[in-house]
């Protein structure tokens, strides 16, 4: 029966093989003999290729999907001329922002290639650091979505309403336990592959490292010297974020330890995908039946990871603090990224509604379904009233709650931790989302520069990235 089976899997994973290379151009086709020939020398040769295993980090972009199509038919190809193919693992990494289209897309992506019933094949998520094996109808953790929205908003409140560093710095943050977790686990892997361009990898070192300086990270001297040292510094970096960004009220979890495989390889394809676009190939939109959401948060994007909410924070921020309207702070930032939500391939009825009343409210209930944020928080986050001993406390009452003012001085007692009534207690926590700690601790905190010049709402921003924070070693995921 064993070999019955065995025999049967294997005709139909040359089906799923032959599938696949019916959707290659001639280009993609030789793009597959290469991607063979790196893996094959990385294992050492064809006779060691079947203990090896590959990692690809997967976020249910159309970069990750292609990557991961090509990996399959390398797969698939190695297995139809050798006794055994390589192994591999593919991980998702589950942010608050993430929707459940996005994971049905991925578990659509992966019933495709056949992945499900491969023991070759190994997919795990992890989830408020912890992995887990993937399931898309797995119910978001409450645990995981707490932390998150409290991340977001503490971002929110230091950077003084900074839209896109509010929606993507805890995303970003995690990605160093998140790396260090899926190379290690379980025996680890012996190969990272990627199909994201150097300079969006190093994008993100560089921003991390700044997050990092900023909050008065130590910095070792010189460079790591393999890629595992590299993730144990971005790990080092992030966990330095966190602490600076909680305070006393951060506890750290289990480190996902130095295990797995000492040396590391990283395997990047980005040089043959240079003659390719994979979301317009048919290989993405017909074989994968990828889809865009709409609502999808896309972190390779450096100014619009998720453009219909930052549009809503953008109408909130024209209304309640540029004496403008919210239609006007939507359609601003609308004319800033309608090509990029074009190529994203956004409804044309999202974009256009996106000022109305209706956009708002449904802008509105994914912040709340998503974050557990409401709009009266998000206006509170733009604001940032707390930080710097209060400075802005008055002016965000006298706009927002002129009711309060007269409450100003116990206020200010309430967020030095002196005694005060439960009232006021209880209000300054509903009326931000956040524990009364960690406002004490806003209190106290200066603001930080935002890693735009000017605020994504008011002007297009740039990044200002140093060439010499793009290092040798590269990331992939998006």
């Amino acid at each position: 029966m064993s070999a019955i089976h065995e025999q049967a899997m294997n005709y139909v994973y040359q089906q799923v093989l032959q599938r696949l290379i019916g959707h290659f151009s001639r280009v993609e086709r030789t793009a597959l003999q290469l991607l063979i020939q790196r893996i094959v020398v990385a294992a050492g040769g064809m006779e060691q290729v079947g203990n090896y295993k590959v990692l690809v980090a997967h976020g249910g972009g159309e970069v990750s999907s292609y990557t991961l199509a090509l990996l399959r038919a390398a797969q698939l190809s190695i297995a139809g001329r050798a006794p055994k193919t390589f192994n591999l693992r593919v991980a998702t990494l589950r942010h608050a922002g993430m929707t459940q289209t996005t994971l049905d897309t991925l578990h659509q992506g992966y019933s495709a290639l056949f992945f499900h019933d491969d023991p070759r094949v190994e997919l795990l998520m992890v989830e408020n650091q912890e992995v887990q094996p993937f399931n898309h109808q797995r119910p978001a953790s409450s645990a995981g979505r707490e932390v998150s929205q409290r991340a977001m908003l503490m971002v929110g409140h230091l950077t003084s309403g900074d839209v896109r560093a509010t929606l993507c710095n805890d995303t970003y943050l995690s990605l160093g336990d998140f790396y260090q977790r899926v190379t290690t686990w379980n025996g680890g892997v012996h190969a990272l592959v990627s199909g994201d361009s150097p300079r969006k990898q190093g994008q993100y070192l560089a921003w991390l490292k700044k997050r990092a300086l900023l909050a008065g990270v130590a910095m070792p001297p010189g460079r790591p010297l393999s890629l595992n040292g590299l993730f144990a510094r971005m790990e080092e970096w992030s966990v330095g974020c966190y602490r600076d960004l909680f305070g006393e009220q951060y506890v750290a979890n289990e480190s996902p330890g130095r295990g797995g495989h000492r040396h590391l390889a990283y395997i990047g394809i980005a040089d043959l995908l240079s003659e390719v676009d994979p979301g317009s190939t048919s290989l993405v939109t017909e074989f994968l039946a990828h889809r865009p959401d709409p609502f999808g948060f896309h972190f390779s994007h450096p100014d619009f990871p998720n453009p219909l909410l930052m549009a809503h924070l953008c109408g909130l921020q024209a209304q309640c603090l540029r004496e403008l309207s919210y239609e006007d702070g939507v359609e601003g930032f609308v004319r800033q990224a309608q090509g990029y939500m074009f190529r994203r391939q956004i409804p044309e009825h999202l974009i256009a509604g996106a000022s109305s009343r209706d956009g708002r409210v449904l802008a509105a209930t994914y912040a709340q379904e998503f974050f557990g944020l409401e709009e009266g928080q998000l206006t509170c986050l733009l604001y940032s009233p707390f930080i710097h001993h209060g400075e802005r406390l008055e002016s965000y009452l006298r706009q927002c709650h002129p009711g309060m003012l007269v409450a100003l001085p116990e206020l200010h007692k309430v967020l030095q931790g002196k005694s005060a009534t439960e009232v006021l207690q209880q209000w300054a926590i509903d009326t931000s989302g956040l524990p009364l700690p960690l406002l004490q601790h806003l209190y106290r905190k200066r603001p930080q520069s935002s890693d735009h010049s000017a605020r994504v709402c008011s002007q297009r921003s740039q990044q200002s990235l140093s060439r010499a924070d793009v290092r040798s070693f590269q990331l992939s995921g998006r």
